[in-house]
């Protein structure tokens, strides 16, 4: 008898016509069930939003492939809460990013957001982001890789993993490490222009140069030619600083 196939939900922050959210779905479906729920444009850099005041609109554009007028945290949201909420996904993997999501990146994120409202959620999340825009089926096999693993043996946390991927060919690829985020420098200052009525207009600037990129960083890694593994947890709570910080507050 054979087994029962995983469901897996995948979104991004590409947008639901990007070329890195196909090579991973198409990579998938000899082996799961795959709903796509992904934003109608790009929406990189949109870290964690939600949609508050204006409804969602969302068209099934092809079978089991739905576009959201909203964020990559909204489509895994209403994915979760509407959409698939009596037959839960057993993944939610957000990607294939087109760039690498390392370091404080994350923050900002997208892609890392889409995985992070699916662990919220209470599902298994994964992030994937190639480290460059060309070989998405080196991404995706890697993905293949993790997600047949996941099925044979289960991840042994619950955390979510954010995974970057060497942008080279899969034979090139050096093996895969388990890291932390490294750190990047401040971004570069604000680019100042004029637009065509003389008015000034601002760009963000490229992002910092890296000052933690040390052994056993998502950055070292990378730089070296493995794939990267990085368990995220959610709670932000600086826990060794409470017992000073309580003492603080008691010295008034």
């Amino acid at each position: 008898m054979n087994e029962k196939k995983l469901k897996i939900l995948i979104s991004n922050d590409d947008g639901v016509h990007a070329k890195g959210i196909h090579a991973l779905a198409d990579a998938l479906r000899d082996m799961a069930e795959v709903t796509i729920v992904a934003p109608d444009r790009n929406r990189s850099g949109a870290s964690n939003s939600l949609t508050l005041e204006q409804p969602l609109r969302v068209t099934e554009i092809a079978p089991k492939i739905f576009s959201v007028q909203g964020t990559p945290t909204d489509c895994v949201h209403f994915a979760l809460n509407e959409l698939m909420k009596d037959d839960l996904p057993d993944l939610v993997l957000a990607g294939i990013n087109h760039g690498a999501n390392l370091g404080d990146d994350v923050l900002y994120s997208g892609t890392v957001a889409a995985a992070m409202e699916g662990h919220f959620l209470g599902v298994q999340a994964i992030a994937f982001s190639l480290v460059g825009k060309h070989h998405f089926d080196t991404a995706a096999a890697i993905a293949r890789q993790l997600v047949s693993q996941h099925a044979g043996s289960p991840i042994p946390t619950n955390r979510l993993l954010n995974v970057n991927v060497p942008d080279v060919e899969f034979d090139q690829l050096k093996g895969t490490q388990v890291t932390r985020l490294g750190a990047r420098h401040h971004a570069e200052a604000m680019i100042k222009q004029k637009d065509p009525r003389g008015h000034d207009i601002y760009w963000l600037g490229p992002p910092g140069k890296e000052q933690d990129a040390g052994e056993g960083t998502d950055f070292y890694a990378l730089e070296h030619g493995y794939v990267s593994v990085t368990p995220l947890q959610v709670d932000l709570t600086a826990h060794e600083s409470l017992v000073s910080m309580d003492n603080w507050l008691k010295e008034q």
